[in-house]
């Protein structure tokens, strides 16, 4: 009997995730923890949508498949806010990475007690040309 259970929970598995991969989002925004991001959602006023951008650092990732989310934080007239969006949301129109920070953390929930420009600093990622590449004189 338990042999029946187990399989069936396989086959509902596979189900699901065959109606979730539908879902998914197309075009694969790569970004990272410490990336400064703008987000592009959809806002529905009466029967007008818009596009409204909402900009500044992801401070942390969570989830995975069609639950994952990501959490971007800025500072607005001195006073931080932070948004959560479900990344593959038809909601969200789109998503463009600003610029690349290197962190070492997987959230940056201690940008939240940082004051000033030092709220939303995040080092930015260095370039490293190849090793075998070097510059000719």
């Amino acid at each position: 009997m338990t042999r029946l259970r187990v399989k069936e929970k396989f086959m509902n598995q596979a189900l699901l995730e065959k109606i979730e991969s539908e879902q998914f989002r197309k075009d694969g925004s790569k970004f990272e923890v410490g990336d400064t991001v703008k987000v592009h959602t959809k806002v529905v006023e009466g029967d007008k949508e818009r596009i409204q951008i909402f900009s500044g650092v992801v401070i942390g990732k969570r989830g995975r498949g069609l639950n994952e989310t990501f959490t971007v934080r800025r500072i607005s007239y001195g006073e931080g806010v932070e948004r959560v969006f479900p990344f593959h949301s038809p909601r969200v129109d789109k998503i463009e990475v600003e610029r690349a920070g290197s962190v070492r953390r997987a959230k940056l929930t201690y940008l939240r007690n940082r004051l000033g420009k030092a709220a939303t600093l995040v080092k930015e990622k260095a370039f490293r040309p190849a090793t075998g590449a070097k510059a000719k004189k």
